[in-house]
């Protein structure tokens, strides 16, 4: 991670750690041990987040609504790392008892009668964009669009959420996420991974709903991250670019044709850097294919050939790096001109905004 400090005492208060250099190693071996919760963890990332987990001596629990394909994938992975930490049980997300259960076996069924870490995974694409191009509602009794996208990534990752706010704190052993904590000393942890995309940053044409619903869960990380320390719980973010997975239809594939695509293999590189590295606390990384880029002084990105000597090969990059420092520059801002404001009107309409303050609870009680 990086050294940088931060001058603003608002990243300080929020206990954030500094921007992460992605070309300093980490060891993956710092998962050894600790019970992850995964939800939708029988394909794409979460069967990914579950095979480099395990292989590392972690408990791993997933849930999915896919039974068969959910049972099928710990059998091979318990077979192929030796590992028999490793289970499945019946999700759907978009329910909530059903998530109630999935959190109350994963604390049964862990070794030490806790959870470390809940990666709010499970997630869909709009298909079809019929939202956008509606019909028929013309007719005496027109149909209501399909909201299962929002169900699932919004409603699901929400009642995640909210239970791993519950759960995560209640970690026995476990002590308050700090920025300054040894990884390879930390055997409890407190982290809520969150799965947005690169949808969560920039639209994404004929996919509304999908758009809307990861941009939700982009505004939830930034929320949290400024909160969740409270809790002593850190929260991460991965937005990953167009990566080939189940999740991408024929139509999307068809839009991409020509286009590189990331690896599986990277968004889990990545997340497994948050799972592992206790230090990370209210971060983000962006995760695409493979380049070979140059930074220039002002920021900026150039695209390098691979022949050429200069510039450094990434899949990674961090998004909303300085959001703290910058919301705090405006906030000092905003305060000063209402600071400014306030000396303005001075007594007189402090007592007039009193005075109007009185009337309208008496108004309003006397209208009840």
């Amino acid at each position: 991670m990086s050294s940088t400090k931060v001058n603003y005492p608002l990243v300080n208060s929020v206990r954030q750690s500094p921007p992460i250099d992605v070309s300093i190693p980490y060891d993956a071996a710092w998962v050894r041990g600790k019970t992850f919760v995964i939800t939708g963890g029988a394909s794409g990332f979460g069967a990914g987040f579950l095979e480099k987990w395990a292989a590392n001596g972690a408990t791993v629990i997933i849930g999915d609504i896919n039974v068969s394909k959910g049972d099928e994938l710990v059998r091979k992975v318990r077979k192929e790392t030796g590992n028999p930490n490793l289970h499945f049980v019946h999700c759907n997300v978009t329910d909530w008892q059903s998530q109630v259960n999935f959190f109350k076996d994963a604390v049964r069924l862990s070794p030490h009668g806790g959870i470390d870490a809940v990666v709010a995974n499970a997630g869909v694409s709009d298909g079809v964009p019929m939202f956008e191009t509606p019909v028929n509602l013309d007719v005496a009794e027109p149909p209501k669009p399909s909201l299962s996208t929002i169900d699932v990534n919004v409603i699901g990752v929400l009642y995640t959420t909210h239970l791993a706010l519950f759960y995560l704190p209640r970690n026995p052993s476990s002590t308050p996420a700090d920025p300054s904590s040894d990884p390879e000393v930390t055997p409890r942890d407190r982290h809520l991974l969150l799965l947005g995309s690169v949808a969560s940053l920039s639209p994404i044409p004929s996919q509304a709903l999908y758009g809307t619903s990861k941009h939700a869960v982009l505004g939830l990380f930034r929320t949290l991250r400024s909160s969740s320390f409270v809790h002593g719980v850190r929260v991460n973010i991965l937005c990953p670019y167009w990566i080939d997975t189940p999740i991408i239809p024929v139509l999307g594939r068809v839009m991409l044709a020509g286009s590189p695509l990331g690896s599986v293999n990277d968004v889990v590189d990545a997340g497994t850097r948050f799972a592992a590295d206790t230090r990370i606390c209210g971060r983000g990384l962006v995760v695409g294919p493979k380049l070979k880029v140059e930074q220039h002084e002002n920021g900026e990105l150039s695209l390098v050939d691979s022949k050429e000597d200069r510039g450094e090969e990434r899949t990674a990059w961090e998004v909303y790096a300085h959001d703290f420092e910058d919301s705090e520059v405006f906030a000092r801002r905003l305060v000063g001109i209402m600071n400014k404001a306030l000396a303005v009107r001075g007594w007189i309409g402090w007592v007039s905004d009193i005075v109007a303050a009185a009337r309208y609870g008496i108004t309003s009680w006397w209208r009840r």
